[in-house]
Protein backbone atom coordinates (compact mmCIF):
# COMPACT_ATOMS: atom_id res chain seq x y z
CA UNK A 1 0.00 0.00 0.00
CA UNK A 2 2.69 2.38 1.09
CA UNK A 3 4.96 1.44 -2.13
CA UNK A 4 2.14 2.19 -4.28
CA UNK A 5 1.38 5.53 -3.02
CA UNK A 6 5.01 6.58 -3.24
CA UNK A 7 4.92 5.55 -6.52
CA UNK A 8 2.21 7.26 -7.46
CA UNK A 9 3.38 10.48 -6.17
CA UNK A 10 7.01 10.18 -7.99
CA UNK A 11 4.49 9.48 -10.91
CA UNK A 12 3.00 12.32 -10.14
CA UNK A 13 6.12 14.66 -9.68
CA UNK A 14 7.53 13.39 -13.02
CA UNK A 15 4.61 13.76 -15.07
CA UNK A 16 3.33 17.90 -12.91
CA UNK A 17 7.44 18.39 -13.85
CA UNK A 18 7.14 16.95 -17.54
CA UNK A 19 4.06 19.48 -18.04
CA UNK A 20 5.81 22.41 -16.82
CA UNK A 21 9.29 21.65 -18.70
CA UNK A 22 8.19 23.18 -22.55
CA UNK A 23 8.42 26.71 -20.98
CA UNK A 24 12.20 26.21 -20.36
CA UNK A 25 12.14 28.05 -24.07
CA UNK A 26 12.40 30.99 -22.38
CA UNK A 27 14.68 29.92 -19.73
CA UNK A 28 14.46 29.01 -16.01
CA UNK A 29 12.82 32.20 -14.85
CA UNK A 30 10.00 31.39 -16.74
CA UNK A 31 8.75 28.14 -15.43
CA UNK A 32 8.45 29.75 -11.89
CA UNK A 33 4.98 31.15 -12.36
CA UNK A 34 3.77 27.55 -13.54
CA UNK A 35 5.84 25.89 -11.17
CA UNK A 36 4.20 28.11 -8.31
CA UNK A 37 0.92 27.32 -9.84
CA UNK A 38 1.36 23.78 -9.97
CA UNK A 39 3.65 22.33 -7.23
CA UNK A 40 2.23 25.54 -4.91
CA UNK A 41 -1.48 26.49 -5.68
CA UNK A 42 -2.54 23.33 -6.63
CA UNK A 43 -0.81 20.40 -5.09
CA UNK A 44 0.27 22.21 -2.20
CA UNK A 45 4.00 20.24 -2.42
CA UNK A 46 5.07 23.39 -0.35
CA UNK A 47 4.19 26.21 1.74
CA UNK A 48 3.65 29.63 -0.39
CA UNK A 49 5.79 31.13 2.47
CA UNK A 50 8.72 28.96 1.39
CA UNK A 51 8.74 29.37 -1.76
CA UNK A 52 11.26 32.77 -2.41
CA UNK A 53 13.72 30.85 -0.30
CA UNK A 54 13.67 27.77 -2.47
CA UNK A 55 13.90 30.10 -5.72
CA UNK A 56 16.89 32.08 -3.92
CA UNK A 57 18.61 29.05 -3.25
CA UNK A 58 17.64 27.27 -6.72
CA UNK A 59 18.74 31.07 -8.89
CA UNK A 60 22.33 30.48 -6.65
CA UNK A 61 23.15 27.13 -6.61
CA UNK A 62 24.76 25.27 -10.01
CA UNK A 63 22.53 24.95 -13.06
CA UNK A 64 19.34 26.15 -14.21
CA UNK A 65 17.13 27.88 -12.05
CA UNK A 66 14.16 25.95 -12.99
CA UNK A 67 15.41 22.48 -13.10
CA UNK A 68 17.02 23.41 -9.34
CA UNK A 69 13.77 24.05 -8.17
CA UNK A 70 12.37 20.87 -9.32
CA UNK A 71 14.77 18.76 -7.35
CA UNK A 72 14.35 20.47 -4.49
CA UNK A 73 10.74 20.31 -4.70
CA UNK A 74 10.86 16.53 -5.58
CA UNK A 75 13.17 16.62 -2.51
CA UNK A 76 10.83 18.02 -0.42
CA UNK A 77 8.44 16.33 -1.38
CA UNK A 78 9.58 12.08 -2.05
CA UNK A 79 13.68 12.26 -1.40
CA UNK A 80 15.65 11.18 -3.34
CA UNK A 81 13.71 9.98 -5.28
CA UNK A 82 11.50 12.58 -5.82
CA UNK A 83 14.28 14.56 -6.79
CA UNK A 84 15.39 12.14 -9.69
CA UNK A 85 11.95 11.98 -10.60
CA UNK A 86 10.90 15.85 -11.02
CA UNK A 87 14.57 16.26 -12.35
CA UNK A 88 13.84 13.78 -15.20
CA UNK A 89 10.55 15.14 -16.15
CA UNK A 90 11.59 18.48 -15.90
CA UNK A 91 14.62 18.04 -18.73
CA UNK A 92 12.94 15.58 -20.79
CA UNK A 93 10.67 17.86 -22.54
CA UNK A 94 12.69 20.28 -22.92
CA UNK A 95 15.79 17.81 -24.66
CA UNK A 96 13.28 16.65 -27.08
CA UNK A 97 11.86 20.21 -28.21
CA UNK A 98 15.81 20.93 -28.11
CA UNK A 99 16.62 18.26 -30.73
CA UNK A 100 13.54 18.65 -32.60
CA UNK A 101 14.14 22.06 -33.13
CA UNK A 102 18.16 21.91 -34.33
CA UNK A 103 16.32 19.15 -36.82
CA UNK A 104 13.97 21.69 -38.45
CA UNK A 105 15.97 25.39 -37.92
CA UNK A 106 18.60 24.81 -40.63
CA UNK A 107 15.61 24.14 -42.97
CA UNK A 108 12.95 26.90 -41.81
CA UNK A 109 14.45 29.21 -39.11
CA UNK A 110 14.44 31.84 -42.36
CA UNK A 111 10.88 31.86 -43.15
CA UNK A 112 9.25 35.06 -42.33
CA UNK A 113 6.41 33.16 -40.29
CA UNK A 114 9.31 31.19 -38.16
CA UNK A 115 10.69 34.51 -36.84
CA UNK A 116 7.26 36.19 -36.01
CA UNK A 117 6.25 32.99 -33.89
CA UNK A 118 9.94 33.77 -31.91
CA UNK A 119 9.11 37.10 -31.81
CA UNK A 120 5.70 36.69 -30.50
CA UNK A 121 7.37 33.62 -27.75
CA UNK A 122 9.66 36.03 -26.38
CA UNK A 123 7.07 38.92 -25.18
CA UNK A 124 5.29 36.02 -23.96
CA UNK A 125 8.64 34.81 -22.03
CA UNK A 126 9.26 38.36 -21.02
CA UNK A 127 5.73 38.32 -18.94
CA UNK A 128 6.48 34.97 -17.52
CA UNK A 129 9.50 36.17 -16.18
CA UNK A 130 7.93 39.39 -14.53
CA UNK A 131 5.39 37.39 -13.24
CA UNK A 132 7.82 35.33 -11.57
CA UNK A 133 9.60 38.59 -10.39
CA UNK A 134 6.44 39.73 -8.85
CA UNK A 135 5.97 36.76 -6.97
CA UNK A 136 9.47 36.51 -5.27
CA UNK A 137 8.64 40.12 -4.30
CA UNK A 138 5.20 39.29 -2.67
CA UNK A 139 7.73 36.83 0.08
CA UNK A 140 10.88 38.61 -0.07
CA UNK A 141 10.37 42.26 0.35
CA UNK A 142 8.81 42.75 3.52
CA UNK A 143 10.17 46.29 5.22
CA UNK A 144 11.72 49.13 3.64
CA UNK A 145 15.69 47.42 4.26
CA UNK A 146 14.57 44.74 1.96
CA UNK A 147 13.17 46.78 -0.54
CA UNK A 148 16.10 49.31 -0.49
CA UNK A 149 18.28 46.31 -0.95
CA UNK A 150 16.52 44.98 -3.95
CA UNK A 151 16.50 48.63 -5.47
CA UNK A 152 19.92 49.05 -4.76
CA UNK A 153 20.90 45.98 -6.76
CA UNK A 154 18.87 46.43 -9.82
CA UNK A 155 20.28 49.92 -10.15
CA UNK A 156 23.94 48.25 -9.77
CA UNK A 157 22.70 45.69 -11.93
CA UNK A 158 21.06 48.08 -14.98
CA UNK A 159 23.70 50.35 -14.71
CA UNK A 160 27.46 49.34 -13.38
CA UNK A 161 29.26 46.47 -14.86
CA UNK A 162 29.25 44.35 -12.01
CA UNK A 163 29.11 40.71 -12.23
CA UNK A 164 25.76 38.85 -10.47
CA UNK A 165 27.50 36.79 -8.75
CA UNK A 166 29.49 39.36 -6.79
CA UNK A 167 25.74 41.10 -6.36
CA UNK A 168 24.48 38.20 -4.66
CA UNK A 169 27.60 38.00 -2.37
CA UNK A 170 26.93 41.91 -1.51
CA UNK A 171 23.21 41.02 -0.48
CA UNK A 172 23.69 38.82 1.58
CA UNK A 173 26.62 40.41 3.40
CA UNK A 174 23.63 43.58 3.78
CA UNK A 175 21.07 41.40 4.91
CA UNK A 176 23.72 40.09 7.61
CA UNK A 177 24.79 43.48 8.15
CA UNK A 178 21.41 45.27 8.68
CA UNK A 179 20.17 42.53 10.73
CA UNK A 180 22.90 43.18 13.24
CA UNK A 181 22.67 46.71 12.89
CA UNK A 182 18.89 46.46 14.18
CA UNK A 183 19.61 44.10 17.12
CA UNK A 184 22.30 47.15 18.40
CA UNK A 185 19.74 49.45 18.00
CA UNK A 186 17.24 47.34 19.89
CA UNK A 187 14.57 47.12 17.01
CA UNK A 188 12.80 44.16 16.24
CA UNK A 189 14.53 42.57 13.26
CA UNK A 190 12.96 39.89 10.85
CA UNK A 191 14.22 37.54 8.29
CA UNK A 192 11.16 36.64 6.43
CA UNK A 193 7.60 37.49 5.80
CA UNK A 194 5.03 38.07 8.60
CA UNK A 195 3.17 34.28 8.78
CA UNK A 196 -0.85 34.72 9.22
CA UNK A 197 -1.72 34.04 12.89
CA UNK A 198 -2.39 30.68 14.54
CA UNK A 199 -5.99 30.82 14.11
CA UNK A 200 -5.57 31.79 10.16
CA UNK A 201 -2.54 29.18 9.63
CA UNK A 202 -3.19 26.86 6.52
CA UNK A 203 -2.63 23.81 7.23
CA UNK A 204 -0.18 21.46 3.97
CA UNK A 205 -0.86 17.88 4.16
CA UNK A 206 1.86 16.67 2.03
CA UNK A 207 4.36 19.04 3.49
CA UNK A 208 4.20 17.62 6.90
CA UNK A 209 4.25 14.19 6.23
Amino acid sequence: MILAKNNALLFDLFWTFCRIGPSAFGGGYAMIPIIEREAVAKRQWIPESELGELLTVAGTAPGGVGVNAAAFIGYRTAGVAGAIAAVAGITLPTFLIVFLLGLGYSAFGQHAKVEAALQGIHGAVIALIAAAAYKMAKTSLFDKATAGVAALALMLLIWTPIHPAILMVLGVAAGIAIIRAKERLGMRARTEKAQPNVGEAVYYPEYYI
